[in-house]
């Protein structure tokens, strides 16, 4: 670990994948607390044995993504980088998270440029760069970020919920994302930021990736969209492919627990999201104005405690569909 490190730490969570962490652990330029998501291979005393400067918080069960939150809030530092088993962090990229987040105040996420193991930008960074949205102190403005390649503001994170453990992971950034932007946060790409990834190849887990990413995009939707934008992330996924087919019946198993959460956005955020193509217009044309009064009524007009939500009918074969990001 750098003594001269910035005033950041470093977050990371997992669950066996203890062989990465061992190559990536020792290379993270700040303090590092890591929280093994009930791992089954040893990850945790591999840790504890092989890095003793490393804070390690083992679960006894697999929180998903909330292990990053539980992480954040044993952080001693406001900013946080959040990192995978497989990355880590430049001493210079976190100074210059650091530096941004110091220059804008409202700023939440810094959202890192991801390279490979080949030296080559993740693909997941073209589309933040290319944001539509207003830039913020003179980077791209965003309304998502990937989770393992970000530098928080912990105050603002965790006013925001963090990431809560019914969306699980993948797929939490959508809805913290969305609620930080309620609460007047900036997020923003900096392509001079940088977090290096070395992912293992596991094509055998795409399609199950593919369920899990549909199964968070519809269970976001009916935490936080109106009523028919919600229901059409149910049938874009119902009436996709098998992986996002059975994520949508994953979600349906659990809508119970998302609208206990349910919080629609205010009409501005929803306008931004119809910019960046992630609703409908029509599915959101019902949604009050900014900072108007619900008088206890969500957005499309249904109180939260009786939504109509029912399975789809089910398609031929074949039917097309396209997978939430």
């Amino acid at each position: 670990m750098s003594a001269a490190a910035p005033p950041v730490t470093v977050v990371v969570a997992g669950r066996d994948r203890r062989a990465e962490l061992l190559a990536t652990l020792d290379r993270q330029p700040a303090p590092v607390i890591y929280v093994d998501n009930a791992s089954t291979d040893g990850s945790a005393a591999a840790v504890r044995g092989a890095c003793p400067a490393v804070t390690v918080v083992h679960l006894r069960r697999d929180a998903g993504a909330y292990a990053r939150t539980l992480g954040v809030r044993r952080a001693g530092s406001e900013y946080v980088a959040l990192a995978d088993a497989d990355s880590w962090w430049p001493a210079r990229s976190l100074a210059a998270a650091a530096r941004a987040l110091d220059a804008a105040p409202r700023l939440a996420v810094v959202a890192a440029r991801i390279l490979g193991p080949d030296g080559r930008p993740d693909p997941a960074c073209a589309p933040l760069a290319a944001s539509p949205l207003p830039p913020v102190d003179g980077a791209p403005g965003l309304l998502g970020f990937v989770a393992g390649a970000a530098v928080v503001r912990r105050s603002a994170f965790l006013a925001a919920g963090g990431f809560d453990p019914v969306v699980g992971s993948p797929g939490e950034e959508e809805r913290l994302a969305w609620d930080l932007a309620e609460q007047g946060w900036h997020l923003a790409y900096r392509d001079d930021v940088v977090v290096h990834r070395q992912p293992r190849a596991r094509r055998h887990l795409a399609a199950q990736r593919r369920r899990q990413v549909a199964r968070a995009a519809v269970l976001t939707g009916f935490m936080r969209l109106p009523w028919p934008a919600a229901t059409a992330r149910l049938q874009r996924a119902w009436h996709g492919e098998p992986p996002e087919r059975a994520g949508a019946a994953d979600a349906v198993r659990e809508l119970p627990a998302a609208l206990r959460r349910r919080r629609v956005l205010s009409a501005e955020v929803l306008a931004w999201l119809v910019r960046l193509g992630e609703v409908d217009p029509d599915d959101v044309a019902e949604a009050a104005p900014t900072g108007a009064p619900t008088g206890g009524r969500t957005a499309g007009g249904r109180p939260p405690s009786a939504p109509s939500v029912r399975r789809p009918a089910p398609l031929a074969a074949g039917a097309a569909g396209r997978p939430r990001r």
